[in-house]
């Protein structure tokens, strides 16, 4: 933690109410309640998102199926829409009460270390296991607000981008090959967060070794 960061920190005065947003966040975006029955539903992104109904007796939705090519594929652009939008509506209330800078605090010993940003990309560094959509407007929304450079937001999306969503992609795209595999979900997820962390510090690699060179040449 660098000196402007201590004293940015001593300025902030995090209350309560920040703190309580923050996990109530978390809970949100993490998933850890997308399958639970009852009220708990509601703490899970996925189902306060809901899904478009069926036509008919068809059994198809707005979506349909079979379909093919660019048609087929804006559909599915146009299916992240809704929960995009609402998300937006949700980011900015949770900013309102004070979760990004309890963030801040939270992440910033663990973010700095393993990828030299700051804190504040804490609660997309957690969406970004379940899903790429929340995790990708959150990061145009900090880097939008001057809390990450262009440098820092190029790092954490090398991050994001592969192996994107690997919890959620591997337990329900990767499903079959996870019932054929020999080793555990468990370790799995965490050789697919190495890799992700491996890609993101060469990136940052190359931007320090450019970074360098460039006032290298100016000198």
């Amino acid at each position: 933690m660098n000196e402007k960061e201590k004293n940015e920190a001593q300025k902030e005065k995090i209350g309560i109410g920040a703190w309580i947003s923050l996990v109530i966040l978390i809970l949100v975006l993490s998933g850890a309640f997308r399958t639970v029955d009852g009220p708990l539903k509601v703490l899970d992104f996925t189902n306060l998102s809901g899904a478009f109904g069926t036509i008919g007796e068809t059994g198809a939705n707005l979506i349909g199926s079979g379909g093919t090519g660019a048609k087929d594929g804006f559909m599915a652009g146009f299916n992240l829409i809704p929960a995009v939008m609402f998300f937006c509506g949700l980011l900015g209330v949770f900013e309102q009460l004070g979760a990004f800078k309890a963030s801040d605090i939270v992440f910033r010993p663990l973010l700095r270390p393993l990828m030299g940003i700051p804190g504040k990309c804490g609660i997309a560094f957690i969406s970004s296991f379940t899903g790429s959509d929340v995790a990708a407007v959150m990061t145009r929304e900090l880097y939008e607000e001057g809390d990450i450079t262009d440098d820092e937001r190029t790092v954490f999306v090398a991050y994001q981008y592969a192996g994107s969503a690997c919890i959620n992609n591997t337990i329900t795209g990767g499903a079959p090959l996870v019932a054929i595999c020999p080793v555990a979900l468990g370790p799995c997820i965490v050789i697919m967060v190495v890799c992700k962390l491996i890609g993101a510090n060469i990136v940052r690699l190359i931007l320090r070794m450019k970074g360098k060179k460039h006032k290298e040449g100016k000198l």
